[in-house]
């Protein structure tokens, strides 16, 4: 099945729900409209691929754009709706759109990437209109709901979140193959997670980043329906759940920990028991954290380790993670090669720089270097994410650290994940960041920055230092006292990305900018 086969057998089927709003969008309304602005990418020019680039909320016309590109052979690049007009501009530079397409909602930073983007030959404004932008909804209405000519598969170009340093364009080879020819990734949703027409998928998350994105596509390939929601709301999420009979969902930790930490009684009221599947990935998850959520929602977790670069995959179901308390899986259609700093290969039990061999080929786009950073020094074929682990005599991989956290202190490597895993789940604790602060005699110290369950706390310094002193006892009981935080500051709310992934490097130039030098 595909998008237009099933627009053409049960054409009224909603293909997926705004959650806010309560809209329907229809299979045969989202084959239709996609058509019509598939048909003004041909009459503008554009050819397979070319590239496109937008800027929206979670909207919905969201899937209009994806599938209009995907079925014109295009390269579309879906950028976040949080970053301002010199990061947008840098981006669609960068991807080389042709058509920059956004909403109202960010008008001003649209405004100003006028002229900052000169290759840039249309740009469209839906939900009204601004210097510099034709009207969306008119523009496209001009266009027939025929599909052009000939229909190839197109694909996503999209930009890493930046939480260690500028976004990089994540590039993977179109296939261009007829449109309705299947991505691996829609094997792997049937395979392990039960894809099949009639699931029903909500998704929490900002439609922009990679895995929200190539899930929803692929639910919608299979004949699915995709219950959006407009932004993460912890209560909201399990009323959708109950109200939807959502069967499919996925989740980055920082949404369970927000729904563990609701009041008992919110949590029992809401019925839970259509969810088949409940799959999370993009940052680590407290073993705890886990542990609590399987007790709640039974054995239907299932996670992954992969990144927008499509490397490698790294899979566990919720039985093989009890097993294993801790690990994100092992490797398929992949290998795991654990390395020291030289590049030579790890044994099981040790540390080491993760990379993957005979996976997906990858470049970062416009960014030689930093592609060249990616790849093992004497192994051809071999690229790493970046992250630290190590693998169990069983091959089940465990994540230490991202290797851009690393704390050095007096010589001594912290991985900052082991404290934050602590004290996220502390009753007092909302969200923590822990990294490496300037130390004349260690080199570094650990810090962790806090947001307080209760914020009524921030800015009395005598309340602030009794949970302070608290949180450090806390880590000293659990962790060897160089691991532990020296100091802790609170915050009303940390920068955070909306899929869960924590600005650390915001933090970290803070503390370092103040200090006069860099790490």
């Amino acid at each position: 099945m595909h998008l237009y086969e099933v627009a053409g057998v049960e054409a009224d089927q909603p293909a997926y729900v705004m959650a806010g709003t309560g809209r329907v969008v229809t299979y045969g309304e989202l084959d239709a409209e996609s058509n019509r602005l598939a048909q003004l990418f041909f009459d503008a020019g554009l050819r397979p691929g070319d590239a496109i680039a937008f800027v929206l909320e979670n909207h919905e016309r969201y899937f209009h754009i994806t599938w209009a590109a995907q079925r014109s052979g295009l390269q579309y690049t879906a950028i976040s709706s949080r970053l301002g007009a010199d990061e947008i501009s840098y981006i669609v530079n960068d991807c080389g759109a042709r058509i920059l397409i956004g909403s109202s909602y960010l008008r001003e930073a649209l405004v100003e990437t006028v002229a900052t983007t000169p290759e840039v030959e249309l740009r469209l404004m839906m939900d009204g209109i601004a210097e510099g932008f034709e009207s969306y909804e008119d523009t496209v209405a001009r266009y027939p709901t025929e599909p052009i000519a000939e229909q190839l598969e197109g694909g996503d170009m999209l930009y890493s979140s930046g939480t260690t340093g500028r976004p990089k364009g994540v590039k993977v080879p179109l296939t261009l193959e007829p449109f309705g020819t299947p991505p691996a990734l829609l094997g792997v949703g049937q395979l392990l997670f039960g894809f099949q027409p009639g699931i029903r998928y909500l998704s929490p998350a900002p439609l922009y980043h990679a895995a929200p994105l190539r899930f929803c596509m692929n639910v919608i390939r299979i004949g699915g329906t995709v219950i959006v929601m407009e932004r993460f709301d912890p209560e909201d999420a399990l009323r959708l759940i109950e109200e939807q009979r959502a069967t499919h969902s996925q989740w980055v930790p920082t949404m369970f920990i927000r729904m563990l930490k609701l009041p008992a009684e919110v949590r029992e009221r809401y019925d839970v028991s259509s969810m088949e599947v409940a799959v999370h990935a993009a940052a680590p998850i407290p073993v705890d954290v886990k542990r609590q959520m399987i007790d709640w929602w039974g054995p239907v977790l299932h996670e992954y380790y992969a990144g927008t670069e499509g490397n490698g995959f790294v899979y566990c179901n919720s039985e093989q993670w009890l097993a294993n308390p801790g690990t994100v899986g092992q490797a398929l259609a992949s290998e795991i090669h654990i390395c020291d700093e030289e590049g030579n290969e790890l044994p099981a039990g040790e540390s080491g720089t993760i990379y993957f061999g005979g996976g997906g080929t990858f470049e970062y786009h416009n960014d030689d270097e930093k592609t060249r950073g990616s790849r093992h020094p004497d192994e051809e074929g071999w690229s790493t994410l970046g992250d630290i682990g190590y693998v169990n005599e069983d091959g089940f991989l465990f994540l230490t650290d991202r290797k851009a956290f690393m704390i050095i202190s007096g010589g001594v490597n912290i991985y900052p994940q082991e404290v934050e895993n602590l004290l996220v789940v502390h009753p007092d604790v909302i969200d923590v960041a822990v990294f490496g602060v300037p130390n004349d005699d260690f080199g570094e110290e650990v810090k962790a920055v806090v947001q307080p369950a209760d914020t009524s706390i921030l800015g009395d310094a005598e309340a602030e230092g009794r949970l302070a002193r608290t949180l450090i006892e806390h880590c000293k009981v659990h962790l060897s006292s160089v691991k532990c935080p020296r100091t802790v500051d609170f915050r009303e709310e940390l920068p955070r990305h909306p899929t869960g992934k924590l600005y650390k490097r915001l933090l970290k130039d803070e503390y370092w900018a103040a200090a006069g030098r860099s790490i």
